[in-house]
């Protein structure tokens, strides 16, 4: 049963952790903030005062500060409707990056982008602090697909759906076969949507330039199972859901082959 194994290894996380490492995880605080706040009796663990920072946490456990319940999950996995303009990058010292969307706690915890748009590109990106999910969804002996809708310039015809479905030479690999459906046509420009497996740099915009076509927009709609939320706009992001999340991670343990 690979598939079994494979969910089950996604799963395995550490069981415990200390309670001012977990809450400077929750960027609650440096580490020296977050004892004083335990030692000041600010936190209650499954309805016990706490106020040693060297006591350990695990799943499950109701954690309060003040009174309140914390979410103290450090596992995360964010869908992001990546805007034009951002950089998928965790941090760059003059723009700014996916990571600048999102409240501090998902840097804190550790999300990172599956892979990347590049930054004149919109759309969907999942964010995750599963690294391991995050190399099967990459890898190319998985068989994940992601959907673009680009528009070009200039006409689009059959010879250019053959083009993408032969696999395109380009200039440090051959992409692999690629789909592609025109939307419109038009000698002022055109559209289509594209669903390729691979994730290259620039590797849609440069498939269409050997094509002699140039992307003038381009935004990606799905990364596997998971869909663009139709509610989000760009900048904006949420939570996936559990049947989002079991869906990924069954696509993340399926071989090509299959």
């Amino acid at each position: 049963m690979p598939g079994r194994q494979c969910l089950i290894m996604m799963y395995n996380a550490d069981v415990s952790m200390r309670l001012d490492r977990l809450l400077t995880t929750l960027a609650l605080g440096s580490r020296t903030q977050v004892r004083h706040i335990i030692k000041s009796g600010r936190i209650s663990v499954n309805g016990k005062q706490i106020t040693s920072p060297e006591i350990h946490t695990k799943i499950g456990d109701l954690i309060m500060l003040d009174g309140k319940t914390l979410d103290a999950r450090t596992v995360r996995h964010v869908m992001l409707y990546k805007p034009r303009g951002v950089l998928t990058a965790a941090k760059d010292r003059y723009q700014k990056t996916v990571l600048d969307l999102l409240p501090p706690l998902y840097a804190s915890c550790g999300c990172m982008p599956a892979g990347r748009l590049d930054k004149d590109t919109e759309g969907l990106l999942l964010l995750t602090t599963d690294g391991e999910l995050c190399h099967r969804l990459l890898s190319p002996e998985r068989h994940v697909w992601k959907h673009y809708i680009a528009e070009v310039d200039g006409p689009l015809t059959e010879e250019h759906i053959e083009l993408f479905q032969n696999g395109i030479i380009l200039s440090d690999f051959t992409a692999k076969p690629a789909r592609m459906e025109i939307i419109h046509s038009g000698a002022d420009g055109s559209a289509a949507s594209v669903w390729i497996r691979e994730g290259k740099y620039h590797q849609v915009r440069r498939m269409f330039e050997a094509a002699g076509r140039t992307v003038t927009s381009l935004k990606r709609l799905s990364f596997g199972p998971l869909l663009l939320d139709e509610s989000l706009s760009p900048g904006m992001y949420r939570e996936l859901t559990d049947s989002e999340l079991s869906a990924l991670q069954r696509s993340a343990c399926r071989e090509e082959s299959e």
